[in-house]
């Protein structure tokens, strides 16, 4: 077996991208509860979506992405993950933050890796062992001190905090559906995502008549945008490739930590202990993610398929004339193959668990 197999670790690498992802999305939610502050829910939503996209662009001019293209019957997906994911669920979100604030509105985002790790299970099967159900348990028990944190504050409505539980859902919901676009150009993904996602939004705020932003808020929002939702997006795909939906929104329910942390520095500080409990909460859940180690003998049934891939991981030996180093994507055929080695619900690790 190649020492390639043995010393690396597809969770490691995994579990750091949606570690980023996380502190990329967490920081923005107070941001966007300061500057949304008088903006219409759906005009907020296009900001962030639009900064997104345009981030997008600008990474893909400057660094390209490897990925498989997109096929005609994925079209249908990526619309419904836009409508979804760009669409309801930062309005929602932009509705909730403006009647919870910073603090109480990031922790509830801690939902979005209960409901993911649900529906990933339901959709894909992805096995869930005793560890990341460990984790994912003290993640939610951080996220439940954290709420009775924010309880306390005068910002907290009933209704606004459904209202960020919603876009908690809709966010699951979408990570569940990208599950099948992670081998796709990531920069493709998030770019198509964020345009589809702002343009039907601004229309719906032209339609209902939103009032514009000023435009220090209005680059404010946009700024958020390209790296809360656009820069996060992309790591929250590659991480995908690697560790598969469940964990890598398991992982992703740093984000509230984050957004609480900024949040308090905004000066909205509920003044008890759970902040400290679900901070040491977090942290455990967080390394139990990032010391996972998943390893059986398993086999590889012969396929023909195209995604990103390399020739030193241990599953890709064909050959190229000239040779061909780094990541790249074509469509490639593997033969059956049985072997033992640490790996995650990626492309060529979706088999059953018994």
């Amino acid at each position: 077996m190649p020492s390639v197999l043995r010393d690396r670790s597809p969770l490691l690498a995994g579990g750091t991208l949606a570690l980023l992802a996380a502190l990329s999305f967490g920081a923005t939610a107070p941001v966007v509860a300061r500057a949304g502050a008088g903006i219409g829910p759906l005009t907020t939503a296009a900001l962030l979506y639009a900064g997104a996209s345009l981030s997008a662009l600008a990474l893909g001019w400057l660094n390209r992405s490897n990925g498989a293209p997109l096929l005609r019957t994925q079209w249908l997906r990526l619309l419904a993950i836009a409508l979804v994911g760009a669409g309801v669920a930062p309005t929602l979100l932009a509705w909730g933050l403006q009647r919870t604030g910073g603090t109480a509105g990031s922790l509830l985002l801690n939902l979005e890796a209960v409901f993911t790790v649900l529906l990933s299970w339901l959709a894909y099967r992805e096995q869930i062992g005793r560890r990341v159900a460990g984790a994912l348990t003290l993640m939610a028990l951080g996220g439940v001190a954290l709420t009775v944190s924010g309880v306390g504050s005068t910002h907290w409505s009933l209704l606004g905090s459904v209202a960020v539980m919603g876009a908690t859902l809709a966010w699951a919901l979408d990570n569940t559906l990208s599950r099948q676009l992670a081998q796709q150009n990531p920069v493709l993904i998030v770019t198509l995502k964020g345009a589809l996602g702002a343009t039907a939004t601004m229309l719906l705020a032209f339609a209902f008549r939103e009032s514009l932003p000023a435009p220090r808020a209005a680059c404010v929002l946009l700024a958020c945008g390209a790296t809360g939702y656009g820069l996060s997006l992309r790591l929250y795909l590659l991480a995908q490739r690697r560790i598969g939906a469940a964990r890598t929104g398991s992982i992703f329910a740093l984000a509230p930590f984050v957004g609480a942390t900024l949040g308090w520095a905004f000066g909205d500080r509920p003044e008890n202990a759970a902040t400290l409990a679900a901070a040491l909460l977090f942290l455990t859940g967080l390394v139990l993610h990032l010391t996972e180690r998943h390893k059986h003998r398993h086999v590889h049934l012969a396929t023909e398929h195209d995604h990103p891939h390399r020739h030193d991981d241990g599953h890709h030996d064909h050959q190229h004339v000239p040779p061909f180093l780094g990541e790249h994507s074509h469509p490639h055929r593997h033969e059956r193959m049985e072997h033992e080695h640490d790996h995650a619900p990626d492309v060529h690790h979706d088999h059953v668990h018994s």
